[in-house]
């Protein structure tokens, strides 16, 4: 496996260009817990010199941090402290990191930072499938994955006094995080959720993936099949027919659009349909 201190910058210390490590911003540490609990990240890499560097880092960025070096393990510590985030290695032996993913949603919500070998798209892919956050190929600078922490943590925390949104029979709080379609709650990952709020704070709007990705992860850019993987999804669980989904509907040429004026029986804004691949979506 590859190893986080092949990329410059990595290491058990920071080098020369990168300056001293990244001291807990406004999104870490301990801010926004009760009590002002220290901020608990959960890393599980099977690479002791991985686990150390970005332990490492963390650390120094303000947070408490468990490690564990597979699959058990880290469903074993995530069960005795339960973690506010994992970053978690794609490739454990024995129990590989997709599916320790679904057992650690399957005791809870936690948000999940997918380390990935560079070039492994399908692996990627399954990696947001199965519920990760976000993702960082290796080789990776351990201060780039620091930011993704903080980046994921501040969207999970509760937002103050933000007002329900509602249409086409779907509610979000992004105060308390839950989001019902017709009264039954959802069960949706934290792009997910953040996704699906945005789509009805702007209906009607056709944004390009590029756009999304802006908005709703914060990066200027990066792979945009992570915001194809996860409108699928939403489709998945929001959509009464993913395969013909009328409330985010595809805008050729362009994106997606939240319809909110779509009919319980898809009836409304359905149009002509066509199967096609998503990756034929294009800005």
């Amino acid at each position: 496996m590859q190893r986080a201190d092949e990329s410059p910058g990595a290491g058990a210390a920071p080098s020369a260009h990168e300056g001293p490590a990244a001291a807990p911003g406004p999104s870490g540490g301990t801010d926004g817990l009760p009590g002002g609990a220290a901020t608990r990240v959960l890393v599980v890499d099977d690479d002791p010199t991985v686990a150390e560097v970005v332990s490492g880092y963390l650390d120094r960025a303000g947070y408490l941090v468990d490690r564990a070096g597979d699959g058990p393990a880290a469903l074993a510590r995530a069960a005795a402290h339960r973690p506010d985030l994992v970053v978690l290695d794609l490739m454990l032996p024995g129990m590989d990191g997709l599916e320790v993913c679904r057992r650690l949603r399957a005791q809870g919500p936690v948000p999940v930072i997918m380390l990935t070998a560079r070039g492994d798209e399908d692996d990627r892919i399954l990696g947001l499938e199965v519920g990760a956050d976000d993702y960082v190929t290796k080789p990776f600078s351990p201060r780039e994955l620091v930011l993704r922490v903080e980046s994921v943590l501040r969207r999970t925390r509760p937002v103050a006094a933000a007002r329900p949104l509602r249409a086409a029979g779907l509610a979000v709080d992004p105060s308390a995080r839950r989001a019902t379609k017709d009264g039954t709650e959802l069960a949706l990952t934290l792009r997910e959720f953040d996704l699906l709020a945005f789509f009805l704070r702007h209906p009607g709007r056709a944004f390009a993936r590029e756009d999304l990705m802006r908005e709703v992860w914060g990066w200027d850019f990066g792979d945009l099949s992570t915001v194809t993987v996860h409108v699928r999804r939403l489709r998945g669980k929001v959509e009464d027919d993913p395969a013909r989904p009328q409330l985010i509907q595809t805008v050729w040429g362009v994106g997606y659009r939240f319809d909110g004026t779509a009919a319980a029986d898809g009836s409304a804004g359905a149009g002509p349909s066509r199967s096609v691949s998503e990756g034929e979506v294009r800005s």
